[in-house]
């Protein structure tokens, strides 16, 4: 198979630091303890009495140390990606990290004593260019001034975040990344053995599937112990800061109104009978049953394209794709290419799955994937890329403002993804893969959008049924089934085991409630897409200036050139109607 794929690259984070035990490492940490130190002694207690010269220039001092430190903690946490089973890296990961939160505690007293600022008396010291420059970083920052606990409070909570929160995943972490799950005469990965879940052998299937949900059955006491902890932890912190629900903090860091975020659920909800249970009961049809075994969701059709794709092809393909689009986009992609920004193979004990990681401004993306050569992996790389290429893009708006809320955050993924398949759709020879083509498209996109809304509301139960106590593996598992059969509709059966695939999901322990920013984003690529295609005029400036504005402008400010607005409900029925329509010529097909 390696072979198959020609020559993967592999990461260089020597970008970053040398090494662990480099030098360049220990001086940086020092650096940033010691300029930690300094601020505090210039600043604490001092930031009312500051006028706006003076408190813009806190501020970029303030920026500077995040960038410093956010170097140093891209670095601890991409080299523990690279094998979470090894020990030493858990290790330095930790300790770095024990490390950031200490320094990290000196720097807690600017954002409480910004936030404790009168709106008038801001606003007058705004006046000044120095501050002024810092205007949407403050307005994001004010947010959570309403929630907001004692200095004493926050601190302490910040210095324990590291033995509380962050241990926990770390634990889920590495108890994923040892399992291994038996498969015939082999023993796999997580990522390998999900692999198998689109084989094209309804017998491989079945088996992976089965050993899949064996294991995580076996190992469910730790994954309930974790789920239980986290979700208590949570409640207590959202009653203290008077959070009105659980999705409260996840919808105020995205920047976006719980309103608008009800409004996407239920359209989706909505939405699952025309398209999910429409689409897998013709997915069944075509398997010549009238149900299907749950590990059947992801298998490709007798006309899917299952030739190895080779990495070079893989680059070629999307690049042409976002070159065809826009070629300033490109030129951005290229430069992930040959310079060691990618770790592409699957290895044991590396992260699952796959991610853009932006490290800080000063510094360039990375990007993990676990490819391994399917349509599916070229799509990822897509996707991925687009990630990378916006965190480029954005990186002007400095370490403060680059970061972009997660309900914009997958725009540019999730949209070069839809160039990269509607150029290999064009291709596509004959009728038959154009069908197994949209099919895998529709797939995706389900994936994307009904299954992350599923996994939304699962997390909304069970955050609430945790309030009640704590939940035992057989409560956590009937919240889950039941999800699983209004999302995916009476097209599947699932057997016993189905029951623990809550397990391994890890956005549920390290990000509550992230996931509906894939449907956000989905829906609102397809929207923006078809604004696109209409031949909207100067489109392709439009969206490389929205990718350029990173965290400075909400969503309803970026998305107003196109003529789009998200807190309006016809919106996502927009972006829903799209799949729709793929599953309509399915249906002609």
């Amino acid at each position: 198979m390696t072979a198959m794929l020609g020559e993967l690259p592999i990461w260089k984070l020597e970008d970053l630091y040398s090494s662990p035990t480099g030098p360049d490492l220990d001086a940086d940490l020092e650096r940033a303890k010691a300029d930690a130190e300094g601020f505090a002694k210039d600043y604490e207690g001092k930031v009312a009495a500051l006028d706006g010269k003076a408190l813009g220039g806190a501020v970029a001092r303030f920026e500077k140390l995040s960038d410093l430190m956010g170097r140093i903690g891209s670095y601890a946490s991409l080299y523990y990606a690279q094998n979470m089973a090894d020990p030493e890296r858990g290790r330095f990961s930790q300790n770095v990290s024990e490390a950031l939160t200490d320094i990290g505690t000196r720097l807690v007293f600017f954002r409480l004593e910004l936030n404790k600022l009168e709106n008038a008396d801001l606003a007058a010291k705004q006046k000044d260019p120095a501050l002024a420059r810092y205007a949407p970083w403050l307005r994001d920052l004010r947010v959570w001034r309403p929630h907001q606990l004692s200095d004493e409070l926050e601190k302490a909570l910040h210095e324990k975040h590291v033995v509380g929160r962050v241990a926990w995943s770390r634990l889920f972490d590495e108890t994923i990344a040892r399992l291994r799950y038996p498969f015939r005469n082999e023993v796999l990965t997580e990522p390998q053995i999900l692999d198998k879940l689109s084989n094209k052998d309804a017998e491989v299937r079945r088996d992976a599937a089965k050993s899949f949900g064996k294991v995580q059955g076996d190992n469910i006491a730790i994954f309930s112990l974790v789920t239980n902890t986290l979700a208590k932890d949570k409640e207590i912190e959202d009653r203290w800061r008077k959070y009105p629900r659980p999705q409260s903090a996840m919808n105020l860091g995205n920047v976006v109104e719980d309103e608008v975020v009800d409004a996407l659920a239920a359209s989706v909800k909505a939405a699952y009978p025309r398209l999910a249970h429409r689409y897998y009961k013709l997915k069944a049809k075509w398997f010549g049953v009238e149900q299907m075994p749950y590990w059947d969701r992801n298998a490709p059709l007798p006309e899917h394209d299952d030739r190895v794709i080779p990495w070079a092809e893989a680059e070629k393909t999307v690049l042409d794709a976002y070159r065809a689009f826009s070629p300033e986009l490109a030129d951005v992609g290229q430069k992930f290419f040959g310079t060691g920004w990618i770790d592409a193979p699957a290895r044991p004990g590396k992260s699952p799955g796959a991610f853009a990681h932006p490290t800080v401004p000063s510094a360039h993306p990375y990007l993990l994937l676990n490819y391994q050569g399917k349509v599916r992996d070229v799509m990822t790389l897509a996707h991925e890329l687009g990630h990378g290429v916006h965190q480029v893009l954005a990186a002007r708006q400095g370490a403060l403002m680059a970061d972009t809320p997660l309900t914009l955050a997958e725009t540019a993924s999730v949209f070069g993804e839809m160039l990269t398949f509607q150029s290999l759709l064009k291709s596509a020879p004959d009728k038959s893969t154009r069908k197994a083509m949209l099919a895998g498209k529709v797939e995706d996109m389900l994936n994307t959008v009904v299954r992350q809304i599923a996994f939304y509301d699962f997390e909304s139960r069970l955050h609430m049924a945790r309030r009640q106590g704590e939940l035992t593996p057989d409560a956590i598992g009937e919240i889950w089934m039941a999800v699983q059969s209004e999302s995916l509709g009476p097209a599947f059966t699932f057997d016993e085991e189905y029951r623990h695939y809550w397990s391994y999901i890890g956005h549920f322990i390290h990000s509550p409630f992230y996931v509906y920013a894939y449907a956000f984003g989905d829906c609102l690529v397809n929207s923006l897409y078809a604004a696109y295609q209409s031949g909207q005029p100067d489109f392709q400036a439009k969206y490389l200036e929205m990718l350029k504005s990173g965290g400075v402008k909400r969503h309803k400010e970026l998305l107003a050139p196109f003529g789009l607005d998200a807190s309006d409900p016809a919106f996502w029925d927009k972006g829903l109607g799209v799949i729709s329509g793929f599953v309509d010529e399915l249906e002609k097909l």
